[in-house]
């Protein structure tokens, strides 16, 4: 079976590219980017077999090196804090926003570190300011009697600069992964790669229950990652993108050539990248144990 999905994948690879750009590969559609708040027009459901050719994947060119733990080297950054304008205020008009839904920066990354002490975040910071980000925003802001926007602006930036502390590197990119969500219906039953893009996660589940899970990335808006209910139609432990001639170790196909690997580009970069329409693993350890315990036909579920 390896020799013959081998055989048939000529045309089998994808790389990482910055989030929000690149173009669509072959077989490509328009679809969500790898944001936490984007949502497709559309959503396709298909069932990949291993005779499929694939046609489309992805590798990654890190731009900068992993630690052993796969994790990229962090640094606490710093930001200046905003001068007040006078008009923003308790109960006043509120000021232009500094941090609003769609920015993505190692900013945005610091927001969510400092409401994730005072626990209004209940995820590892990604950077993107999504619906989940808004919300805690909110929260924060109607505790500190603050018009709950959702925005970050002027008034809020300071009153969480004074309500929380500098983060730590880890508290920027903690080890652990991002909270999950609650399964899709179809990951209930069987063997399931159960993959969330809302929550940027991916769980192995066996019967309805959670085996292990780990943070994942998708394509962008121009390359999206196919959503439905799919099979792992061939493995391959070891992987060179015949498109962009890149690493893809642990590839496990589900549909046409999108797969799901570990790439270096996610551990070095995080959520500043996307992929080509592949889903990205940045934690090589976890995903090594799970390539061994899935098997060929376990189901693939890709959801919101």
């Amino acid at each position: 079976m390896v020799l013959a999905a081998a055989s048939v994948a000529l045309a089998a690879g994808c790389t990482a590219q910055t989030a929000g750009t690149g173009s669509a590969g072959a077989g490509g559609s328009a679809g969500p980017s790898g944001s936490s708040s984007a949502r497709p027009s559309a959503s396709a459901s298909a069932s990949a077999s291993a005779s499929a050719s694939p046609s489309e994947s992805e590798s990654a060119t890190p731009e900068a090196s992993p630690t052993d733990d796969g994790k990229a080297p962090s640094a606490s950054p710093t930001f200046p804090t905003p001068e007040p304008s006078g008009s923003a205020s308790d109960g006043a008009t509120a000021s232009p926003a500094l941090m609003k839904d769609g920015d993505e920066n190692e900013q945005v990354r610091e927001l969510q570190a400092r409401l994730r002490q005072g626990k209004f975040f209940d995820r590892a910071p990604t950077g993107f300011y999504g619906t989940m980000t808004a919300g805690s925003v909110r929260a924060f802001q109607k505790k500190q009697g603050l018009d709950a926007t959702g925005s970050v602006d002027e008034a809020t930036w300071q009153r969480l600069l004074g309500a929380s502390r500098k983060p730590t590197a880890d508290e920027l990119k903690p080890s652990t992964t991002n909270a999950l969500d609650a399964p899709a219906p179809a990951c209930m039953t069987g063997r399931v790669l159960c993959i969330s893009k809302e929550s940027r996660t991916l769980a192995w589940m066996i019967d309805g229950k959670v085996v292990s899970s780990m943070d994942v990335r998708f394509g962008s808006e121009n390359t999206p990652t196919r959503e439905g209910t799919f099979s792992v139609g061939w493995k391959a432990r070891e992987w060179t993108s015949t498109i962009y001639h890149t690493p893809m170790p642990y590839a496990m196909f589900f549909s046409g050539g999108q797969a799901v690997h570990y790439s270096a580009d996610f551990a070095a970069r995080g959520y500043a990248g996307a992929s080509h329409g592949c889903v990205n693993v940045r934690d090589r350890a976890k995903l090594s144990a799970l390539f061994d315990q899935v098997k060929v036909g376990d189901k693939v579920v890709v959801h919101w």
